[in-house]
């Protein structure tokens, strides 16, 4: 069955209003110390509220055991069955730096990182997080040099931090190709080569490519090498108005964040900053004027990754600080979760179900022995544990905006 198709046909809409607060990485393990989640330890007062006044749960990532990217873990998020709809983090990144794609065009996500050149390890992915004016300044130096690579012209632009997006434009480029990313410290850069036979004149040009920007940053350290993963082509998707005939928009910081609510049809909002706060005044000033916000928040799946486990609880804490001026805001549904689980203690993405509140009108008092929006908490809320796809049919029933399916 698809679920979308059955959503289309009795979706309706309605004056009532929608917000998706999507804490990146939130969910965690307990700390090998402490015993406690970065939510048991964070000062959550607000969101424990919720948790014991209306219906919470677990929510299952993808699928059973599966470990997603963000892209995955949020097109679910968004009722967009992942595995049909599978999208390069390339597109993503692109869409989120205001990138406009052709067919003709493969992208990829790029990391600063920094590279032993005498014994070819990745000593960091990450570059130690270099400033976005150092990415922006590497980026241009790039570009400077390389604008083209045989028949294939060649877009470098700078993201936030370490990252940066590649656009490759040209005749028979495909995305069946390696990454050189190894995903792990002290392993060497991977070859890029071709899944099939299609793909080894992209296989050759992005080699080449890769050549090219190690001779010109081998003086650049901690910059001084560059991983690519996440290549893509532009895929045919239908809009969230199509399906659900909401006016949504997005509110996020990162470019990927950007790009994944462009391709569902959203209009990203600009925010003048980098904090929770701007974004919650965005929220504020365009609150008339959609039905449905998706808010993001990041840096908890940054610490995450980074395995500190008290800075992402500061974040936590720090949301749960804004929940009153969501509140004061009066949606019909206010949904509170995550995209999928970042344990400090593994320092990366894991396949763990995660917490998520839905507050709304028939859903009050749901879940009187929840006390804390925790892990273990949750586990014993009524929505009991359930796929994220399912989370959007639930959010509009709560918001009235289905009907009756069936006679």
């Amino acid at each position: 069955m698809n679920l979308q198709y059955v959503i289309k046909d009795i979706v309706r809409k309605t004056d009532t209003k929608i917000i998706l607060l999507v804490i990146d990485g939130l969910g965690g393990i307990p700390h090998p110390t402490t015993g406690k989640t970065e939510l048991e330890a964070a000062a959550t007062p607000n969101l424990d509220k919720l948790a014991n006044q209306y219906i919470c749960g677990m929510i299952i990532p993808v699928s059973y055991g599966i470990t997603p990217g963000s892209g995955p873990a949020h097109l679910a998020l968004f009722g967009y069955d992942p595995f049909k709809y599978e999208i390069g983090r390339g597109v993503l990144e692109s869409l989120g730096l205001g990138i406009e794609l052709t067919s003709r065009d493969l992208s990829c996500r790029g990391n600063f990182a920094t590279l032993d050149y005498d014994k070819n390890i990745v000593v960091d992915r990450r570059a130690g997080r270099i400033p976005t004016e150092k990415n922006r300044e590497i980026c241009a130096l790039i570009q400077s040099k390389i604008s083209k690579i045989e028949d294939v012209e060649v877009k470098i632009v700078a993201g936030k931090e370490h990252r940066f997006v590649v656009v490759f434009r040209g005749e028979g480029l495909s995305d069946k190709i390696t990454e050189n990313d190894p995903q792990k410290e002290g392993k060497p850069p991977n070859a890029i080569t071709p899944l099939e036979k299609e793909a080894e004149k992209t296989a050759s040009i992005v080699n080449k490519f890769l050549n090219e920007v190690k001779n010109i940053l081998s003086k650049h350290y901690p910059a001084n090498y560059i991983l690519l993963r996440g290549f893509a082509k532009y895929p045919e998707m239908p809009s969230m108005s199509e399906i659900y005939k909401l006016t949504p928009a997005a509110i996020a910081t990162y470019p990927m964040y950007k790009g994944l609510a462009t391709l569902v049809g959203m209009k990203v909002l600009p925010v003048p900053g980098e904090t929770i706060e701007d974004e919650i005044n965005v929220l504020k000033s365009n609150f008339g004027a959609y039905d449905f916000f998706y808010l993001h928040v990041k840096k908890s799946d940054s610490y995450g990754e980074d395995g500190n486990f008290e800075k992402k609880v500061e974040i936590l804490s720090e949301v749960d600080r804004f929940i009153p001026d969501i509140l004061s805001l009066n949606p019909d549904v206010f949904v509170i979760t995550g995209d999928h689980s970042t344990p400090s203690a593994m320092k990366s993405h894991s396949w763990h179900p995660l917490p998520i509140i839905i507050s709304a009108k028939y859903a009050e008092k749901a879940n009187t022995y929840v006390k804390k929006f925790c892990e273990r908490e949750c586990m014993n809320g009524a929505l009991g544990i359930f796929p994220a796809i399912n989370v959007m049919p639930l959010v509009l029933s709560y918001a009235g905006k289905l009907d009756k399916f069936g006679a």
